[in-house]
């Protein structure tokens, strides 16, 4: 190879596989660092220049080692600040020009709140502003569908409620909308980010988060699409017949409870910690295609072709399967 055309080349991969992770949801990237960190590739192509008729092998190791350090800043660094960048999700462009959205005024919530609600089959409902949201209950309702969706967030359910559905709300970058609409005699409740992609802080109080509560009357099918994301579900009080969860780096605890006649959970995940407790007189059966990733499944029986089964699997009346998908991840299932 030769070392001139080294970095252009690591530059050019390295882009390459920033959007295609990010498509994924394997990363969440924050665009805004292109805007405040673009020297960095005036260095590289800098160093490259400089070292160009260097043959040593130190040489051709500074090289990748500006690229590596370059774009891991990129990767990893959260550099949006105050400043004007039309990356920046502070900053939003209306009629009145660019300004400030650190609280999201209220002209721009009143029009994106019509832009959801353009069909008469959908509601929004919003209780004290936009930090809670709550549906009622109506009696004889047998099935729900709860659609979470929005990556940056830290998602929790744990508690019951004699509503059909609560959420509290914390928002910060990102604002959450709340729709729900009848298909057919089962309610549908959508819990959304208004944009796709988010920015979780691990361990700070300035994460999206979402609070949620449900009620155990009806069966649920719970489907979670997030990128990177923390999920914190405790469904051992609830009848759950679908559980699906597809999400790129980020921690997945999940207790359930015993199946109906048949549970299905999957998990797809990128880079993540994926843990899920399941009752000990439940009957289990785990499926796994996970890659590179790493599995641990104490007390279940290894069946081959990457299926293990609970004792007496076979026999139960009620099943739980649980498929799990992964490229990069740590896969858990533990019994309690």
């Amino acid at each position: 190879m030769r070392s001139d055309k080294l970095v252009p080349g690591l530059i050019l991969v390295g882009i390459g596989v920033i959007f295609l992770l990010d498509n994924y949801n394997v990363i969440d990237f924050h665009w805004g660092n292109l805007w405040h960190l673009w020297p960095i590739f005036l260095i590289m192509i800098g160093v490259n220049l400089v070292f160009a008729n260097n043959k040593t092998p130190w040489a051709s190791a500074l090289k990748i080692g500006v690229v590596v350090l370059g774009f891991g800043l990129l990767i990893f660094g959260h550099f949006e600040n105050n400043w004007f960048s039309p990356f920046n999700r502070h900053w939003r462009f209306n009629d009145r020009g660019w300004h400030r959205n650190d609280n999201f005024d209220n002209d721009d919530n009143d029009n994106d709140d019509d832009d959801d609600n353009g069909s008469d089959s959908t509601t929004i409902r919003k209780v004290q502003g936009s930090s809670n949201y709550t549906e009622a209950f109506k009696p004889g309702t047998a099935e729900a569908r709860l659609e979470i969706n929005g990556g940056g967030t830290e998602y929790i359910l744990k508690d019951t409620t004699a509503q059909l559905f609560e959420a509290s709300t914390k928002e910060f970058l990102n604002r959450f909308l709340y729709t729900n609409h009848m298909e057919g005699n089962t309610p549908v409740l959508e819990l959304r980010m208004k944009d796709k992609k988010g920015h979780i802080q691990w361990d700070s109080d300035n994460t999206n988060s979402a609070t949620i509560k449900l009620n155990t009357k009806p069966v649920w099918n719970i489907n979670v699409k997030a990128g990177a994301t923390k999920v914190d579900f405790d469904l051992s009080a609830f009848r759950v017949r679908n559980l699906t969860v597809n999400g790129g780096a980020g921690s997945f605890e999940v207790k359930m409870g015993m199946p109906v006649s048949a549970t299905r959970v999957e998990v797809s995940t990128g880079v993540s910690e994926v843990d899920i407790k399941v009752p000990n007189a439940a009957a289990v059966q785990i499926t796994t295609s996970t890659g590179l990733s790493s599995d641990s499944f104490p007390g279940f029986t290894d069946k081959g072709n990457s299926r293990y089964e609970t004792p007496g699997f076979e026999n139960a009346p009620n099943k739980m399967y649980i498929v799990m998908k992964g490229g990069l991840s740590d896969f858990k299932v533990s019994r309690y």
